[in-house]
């Protein structure tokens, strides 16, 4: 039997639609709008805060610190070649008054108003400058505090939007972390035997944590930028539209880089989370098969491939440092660019006095906050391109539809038949075919029925396809062929998991999880009474097992029950059948692992399990099989004999060979299988 074991993922990917991804993102968010509008206000106060410091920057220097050119109070011979820059001082205030008195020789006065050049303030005594200056001190300390409150309620507004974001975007996290588990976990086996555990774990784990950084930072920090972009090109504009646009002229430098660089950053985000889920793919199968690697010295080789992996990794991480290192700098270069050329237009303006002093100021600051935006868009891109790689398989996982089918809502019969499933009678195959590969069947036209209280084995030899009807009658498949019917209807108009409630499967190799005892054999009830509780452990024979354990019931099982032995894991199994009072049970080589002393108990357990309840049993060892009430002979996926023990011994046919193969012993023993 073959199966496709490539990854759907990689067969799959192609040009990745950002805006796409996101409207699919979006109903994920959806139920904390109210909190990302929040979020979004809050964005645009916090701009509006970034946007007032270097205008109050220009408002300090030329209101008060370098004050705009003044009026003489009266035209000269040669005045516009002699225009220089004054200080008007207002003699109705006293100390200024007594100032001018004192030195009047450097001021101009007329009126209530008195000029002088800023070049004369120099000759003036520092206590009687400070005294003519007293306003504009008075205005840079109120300036001052203004700067400094803006400051602190820019802090509590970061904080609070930060706050709210963080809870907005685990709590999406959240949701889609569970809408991604509920969607694995009602997917059809045949999923999984094509995807491995580690890369599944990657998707639900590594990926999932990547849209976190998507969720808290690029929704709202975009805004953020964006507000931010275009709140100081409006001022820039609005203080001198002239330098505005030269200072603009880089621009388009900056976009067709980060046009260029966004589609490389793509693809090496693709390769590294592919590279990640290989890693931990490798990593995971490693753990699960150390007896087996351990066992054939193959951990030179195993090595090597996991070193190969890591190399790859490494490579795909060079080339995003590769990457990262040419535009980050190139940005910055650009920056600095515009920095010169501001200097450069707004210096000459300013010694032309067609801008002041705190204009260029104030222009530089901006300029430099203009940048910041740009390289926080540019990392928010690759965090978003980081996790548009992620979101593409998170979303592709969602997109698989192999799952068992309900019935269709449509059907009155089926919607009759899901309404409730009637107690067992019968279970029956009507010339049922499957294959897990189309070209490769594994069952043919195989028909059979099993009735209430009756115990089917089903033998054959390995690979005749006994699992495979295991598989069909608990529809983790559905026929290619043919009908399976449970109480004369077919089970594909019946709810699965309704179906399954009624039945009980024990396998060879029983799965146990990380949980109590308790919890492991009361998977369906969270709190069941003590006498329920000793009645199954009683049952199942496992109640010396729980007295032996350290805290009894409630012991925590880890690794799956790995410190138990096969018999112990067995026998809890069968209490978990037992806890289940199920009306079907189902038997798949119970007890090929067990020596035979657990055996013993073992067989006691299922023998009261199996009292009162239908059975089917796969079994290899005949001897298990030899009391039930129908046995089914599987060869190469046919039901080639059917009958009792006794009758089909009789019969001498291909059970007699495969009873005798397995108790004869002897060089004489060679006949029953050349014949």
């Amino acid at each position: 039997m073959r199966h496709d074991m490539g990854y759907f993922e990689e067969q799959r990917l192609g040009k990745a639609y950002n805006v796409r991804l996101l409207r699919r993102l979006y109903p994920f968010s959806r139920p904390y709008r109210l909190l990302i509008g929040l979020s979004i206000l809050l964005v645009m106060l916090i701009t509006l805060l970034d946007l007032a410091v270097p205008y109050i920057t220009k408002v300090v220097i030329d209101r008060y610190i370098v004050p705009n050119l003044a009026e003489p109070l009266a035209p000269s011979q040669g005045a516009e070649e002699t225009k220089c820059r004054l200080l008007e001082v207002d003699l109705k205030n006293p100390e200024a008054r007594k100032v001018v008195q004192r030195h009047s020789r450097l001021f101009s006065i007329n009126g209530s108003r008195a000029v002088i050049p800023y070049a004369d303030l120099k000759k003036l005594p520092p206590e009687d400058l400070g005294r003519l200056r007293q306003g504009d001190i008075r205005g840079v300390s109120a300036m001052a505090l203004l700067f400094l409150a803006l400051i602190v309620l820019n802090f509590v507004l970061n904080f609070i939007q930060k706050i709210i974001m963080e809870y907005t975007g685990h709590m999406m996290m959240h949701d889609l972390r569970m809408a991604l588990f509920r969607h694995i976990q009602n997917l059809a086996i045949s999923f999984f035997t094509r995807n491995p555990v580690g890369r599944l774990v990657t998707r639900v784990t590594n990926d999932v944590q990547n849209m976190h950084e998507l969720f808290t930072s690029v929704i709202t920090l975009v805004f953020k930028d964006f507000f931010l972009l275009v709140g100081i090109a409006a001022v820039l504009l609005f203080m001198d539209w002239r330098l505005a646009l030269v200072s603009f002229a880089v621009f388009p430098l900056v976009v067709y880089a980060a046009l260029f660089f966004s589609r490389r950053i793509r693809d090496v985000f693709r390769t590294l989370r592919l590279k990640v889920a290989e890693i931990n793919t490798t990593f995971s199968e490693t753990i699960e098969g150390l007896k087996v690697i351990q066992a054939f010295g193959r951990e030179r080789p195993n090595r090597d491939n996991f070193s190969r992996l890591n190399h790859e990794n490494y490579r795909a991480g060079m080339r995003e440092i590769h990457v990262l290192a040419i535009f980050m700098p190139l940005i910055e270069v650009l920056g600095v660019a515009t920095l010169a050329i501001v200097i450069f237009f707004g210096g000459n303006r300013v010694l032309q006095d067609g801008i002041s002093l705190g204009v260029l100021v104030a222009f530089i600051s901006y300029m430099r906050m203009l940048f910041r935006p740009i390289r926080d868009l540019a990392e928010k891109f690759n965090i978003l391109q980081n996790a548009m790689a992620s979101a593409e398989r998170l979303f592709l996982i969602m997109d698989s539809r192999e799952k068992i089918p309900e019935p269709a809502s449509g059907d009155d019969n089926a919607a009759a038949a899901s309404r409730r499933i009637e107690p067992f009678q019968e279970l029956r195959f009507e010339h049922v075919d499957f294959a897990y590969v189309p070209a490769e069947p594994i069952l043919k036209d195989v028909s059979w029925q099993g009735r209430v209280g009756e115990t089917v084995a089903i033998v054959g030899p390995t690979g005749s396809g006994k699992t495979s009807i295991i598989n069909l009658i608990t529809r983790f498949y559905d026929p290619a062929a043919g009908r399976i019917l449970w109480n004369g209807d077919d089970i594909k108009s019946l709810p699965a998991s309704g179906l399954r409630s009624k039945m009980a499967l024990v396998t060879q190799d029983p799965t146990l999880f990380s949980d109590s005892v308790k919890a492991n054999i009361w998977r369906h009830k969270q709190h069941p009474s003590k006498k329920e509780i000793a009645d199954v452990l009683a049952a199942a024979n496992c109640a010396s097992l729980v007295a032996r354990l350290p805290r009894g019931i409630d012991t925590l099982l880890t690794g799956g029950g790995s410190r138990l032995s096969s018999g112990e894991r067995q026998l809890l199994s069968i209490a978990r059948a037992f806890a289940g009072n199920p009306e079907l049970i189902i038997l798949d080589e119970a007890t090929s692992y067990i020596d035979s002393q657990t055996e013993k108990a073992i067989q006691d357990a299922l023998a009261a399990l199996l009292t009162g309840r239908t059975a089917i049993v796969v079994a290899h060892r005949l001897s298990t099989v030899r009391k039930a009430d129908r046995i089914l002979v599987l060869d190469q996926g046919r039901i080639i004999e059917s009958g009792t023990h006794e009758g089909l011994m009789r019969e001498k046919g291909f059970y007699f060979r495969l009873n005798h193969q397995q108790t004869c012993v002897g060089p004489g023993c060679d006949h029953f299988f050349s014949s």
